[in-house]
């Protein structure tokens, strides 16, 4: 009878590890998927806030939301912005996750077009990649590795 009550124990005890186990490897997953930026940050208001903001107005400034250099503001003219890791660069990211020359955003009549120059790690605009030249609205979100940039009027 105890052989039993041993065998039903050390086979909790294994189903308890593997429990454990995989709550550490969902926990894991998790924490790197919200890391790389998959998840979008809760704030600054619902969707129909957003859309709202971003319909009317041409951009004046590019903010940096989040990244190494958040709250950075840059006043747009008329010239492109070239975005990368290259010292040349307008926005010069120090972003692992960003290529030399990763993105480009070009005025066309009163709206800002960001289109991926062929970067390793793509280009997203409010979560949709980046594949050829897209109109940026206001207000939503750009990431290019790490950072996040909007177009602010």
């Amino acid at each position: 009878m105890q052989g039993i009550v041993l065998q039903f124990t050390r086979f909790g005890f294994l189903i308890l590890l593997w429990l454990f186990v995989y709550a550490i490897i969902r926990s894991m997953r998790n924490d790197l998927s919200s890391a790389a930026g998959q998840r979008r940050p809760s704030g600054g208001g619902g969707f129909r806030e957003r859309r709202r903001a971003s319909g009317r107005g041409s951009a004046r400034y590019l903010v940096v939301t989040a990244g190494a250099l958040a709250n950075t503001r840059i006043t747009l003219g008329d010239q492109p912005v070239l975005i990368g890791r290259a010292d040349d660069s307008t926005l010069v990211l120090s972003d692992d996750y960003a290529s030399e020359r990763h993105a480009r955003l070009s005025k066309r009549g009163d709206d800002w077009y960001v289109e991926d120059l062929g970067s390793t790690n793509g280009t997203f605009l409010d979560r949709g990649k980046v594949t050829t030249a897209v109109r940026a609205p206001l207000n939503t979100p750009i990431r290019i590795g790490k950072t996040v940039i909007e177009l602010r009027s």
